[in-house]
């Protein structure tokens, strides 16, 4: 079993920036992909990016792009995603996920931590 906590959430007004971590602990962990997901209220759970554990590669949502950086710490098992350029629509409460096998879905969930926004 895998467990994710997510951290580092909070309110900023608009145009400044957080940094999210996302650290691993339980069984051997060796994800094939980490990403992290939001999900705003009224509004279905979205991708926002996603990085590779060997090799690094990322991949952003194109609302993201420019202004949020995924990173990892293979030594720390911990994900971070930096958020700059905060807009009002990226308030929602960010999930880091993991996924064991490439292609398949995300396996293990964080419980979320909120990032509010203001304009």
């Amino acid at each position: 079993q895998v467990q994710l906590v997510e951290s580092g959430g909070g309110s900023v007004q608009a145009g400044g920036s957080l940094r999210l971590s996302c650290a691993a602990s339980g069984r051997t962990f060796s994800p094939y992909t980490m990403g992290w997901f939001r999900q705003a209220p009224g509004k279905d759970r979205e991708f926002v990016a996603s990085i590779r554990w060997s090799g690094g590669g990322t991949y952003y949502a194109d609302s993201v792009k420019g202004r949020f950086t995924i990173s990892r710490d293979n030594a720390k098992n911990t994900v971070y995603l930096q958020m700059n350029g905060l807009k009002p629509e990226d308030t929602a409460v960010y999930y880091c996920a993991s996924r064991i096998i490439a292609g398949s879905s995300f396996d293990y969930w964080g419980q979320g931590t909120q990032v509010t926004v203001s304009s």
